[in-house]
């Protein structure tokens, strides 16, 4: 063997060996749980829940940490199992078709379609960490009643403590502030106001 091939050789070896220490390892992949809550009646009967608005800096396969102190905080081997404006907007739909048993919720993406009676706008503003550690999902909403003006506005603001400071402990806390939104949604529905 030539000294050139067999330079050639131990190269590419080194190489390689530099290129699998640097690739990452594969992602943990993450999913938000829907929570049961308690039921309501009243609510209109088809309820069509839009495709939710995120704030740009969540719409990132990456989970964000937090977004605390002017600084973005992303978990690089930590990621949501779907996109989360669309996981969002099915764990959404499960819940308050939970809350709301004598009502259909459909979602905007879904293949069903119907005519609703009652309309569903939500603009996520924050869902990550503030700097004392607690989960916060801060959120714009709108619910329009079919044949009624004006739409019933909210600003809404949940705040879940973690159990720990993993990444684990942030989407136990996001699934409980999800649940606690489609309550507030849900009140929001079947009380008109």
């Amino acid at each position: 063997m030539t000294v050139s091939k067999r330079l050639y050789q131990l190269l590419s070896i080194l190489l390689l060996t530099v290129f699998a220490a640097c690739s990452s390892p594969d992602p943990v992949l993450y999913t938000i749980a829907s929570v049961r809550g308690s039921a309501a009646i009243g609510a209109p009967k088809v309820v069509l829940l839009q495709t939710i608005g995120l704030a740009r800096y969540l719409d990132r396969p990456q989970i964000v940490h937090s977004s605390a102190n002017d600084r973005l905080d992303v978990r690089t081997n930590d990621w949501w199992g779907e996109p989360l404006g669309p996981m969002l907007g099915r764990v959404l739909a499960d819940e308050l078709g939970n809350r709301l048993p004598q009502s259909i919720v459909i979602s905007d993406g879904s293949v069903v379609s119907a005519t609703p009676d009652a309309t569903v706008e939500l603009d996520i503003r924050q869902l990550d960490r503030d700097s004392a550690g607690n989960l916060v999902l801060q959120a714009q909403a709108s619910v329009t009643f079919k044949g009624r003006k004006p739409s019933v506005l909210r600003n809404i603001r949940v705040a879940v403590p973690a159990a720990d400071a993993g990444i684990p402990g942030q989407i136990k806390a996001t699934s409980t502030a999800v649940g606690q939104l489609a309550d507030r949604l849900a009140s929001v529905l079947v009380t008109g106001r």
